[in-house]
């Protein structure tokens, strides 16, 4: 399986994606879960065939992760659904998850065998791909407090507040096990669990921040706009140190995780 084919698979995911979405717009759940589930399906089949074309894991270049970004989005977003029956948030992923296969298109990036060592360690690909599924939610978190700050007319009910700390919970306990198979993994290609490399303090300031979020939540009478101003400053945050850090002069000469 080579990338030229990303397109056709692209395509047909899309379009059942977009089609369970309208589905669960019309109450009609059965065709909503089988619609997203097989456009996960056709999509997964590429990665795990480009997996099998590359001998190894896709998971390098923003590129790759940009591709497991794409999948992870719906799977999430069939997840929430699955649980608070929340209509929008198929139509959300999908829409999200079209931005960056759109990226991947029109800007791919080489994808080689080459694997250096330190990426070869078992730990490498659950840590990456966690962190795809913990930003995933995140980002529909991010999504959800836009809404609340800058487009709804009336007062925030406590059921759209419960959406977005939902979606909070269960990201940032993904982003936890994220950094824990990160610091396995660090231990095992450089012989540290931690070693404040600039990827490393940039995730540690985004776990920070979203935590600052959860706390801040539970304090009686607190201000539920500066909650979600929160939560906007820590998605930047994780943008931060998912692939701001790239173009940081500081990151570039010292991040073992600079991989170019």
């Amino acid at each position: 399986m080579s990338w030229e084919q990303f397109v056709y698979f692209a395509v047909a995911s899309v379009l059942l994606w977009a089609f369970g979405a309208y589905a669960a717009w019309r109450d009609k759940g059965t065709l909503a879960y089988t619609s997203t589930v097989l456009g996960l399906l056709v999509f997964f089949s590429f990665i795990l065939s480009f997996w099998i074309s590359l001998e190894r894991p896709p998971l390098r270049t923003m590129g790759e992760t940009r591709l497991w970004y794409s999948f992870f989005l719906p799977f999430a977003g069939l997840m929430v659904y699955s649980r608070w029956k929340y209509k929008w948030i198929l139509t959300f992923s999908t829409i999200l998850s079209l931005v960056f296969i759109c990226v991947n298109l029109f800007k791919p990036e080489i994808h080689s065998k080459t694997l250096m060592p330190a990426l070869q360690s078992p730990w490498f690909a659950p840590h990456v791909i966690v962190y795809m599924f913990a930003y995933a939610l995140l980002g529909a978190a991010t999504v959800m407090a836009l809404y609340l700050l800058f487009f709804k007319k009336k007062a925030v009910t406590s059921e759209e507040y419960d959406i977005t700390d939902n979606l909070v919970y269960i990201g940032f306990a993904f982003m936890t096990f994220g950094m824990l198979f990160g610091a396995l993994w660090a231990k095992e290609a450089w012989g540290h669990y931690w070693g404040w490399d600039p990827k490393e303090t940039w995730a540690a300031i985004t776990w920070f921040s979203y935590l600052v979020y959860i706390h801040y939540r539970r304090i009686p009478h607190h201000h539920p706009r500066l909650a979600l101003w929160v939560l906007l400053l820590s998605f930047v945050l994780l943008q931060m140190c998912w692939w701001g850090i790239n173009y940081l002069p500081s990151a570039q000469a010292t991040s073992v995780h600079t991989y170019n």
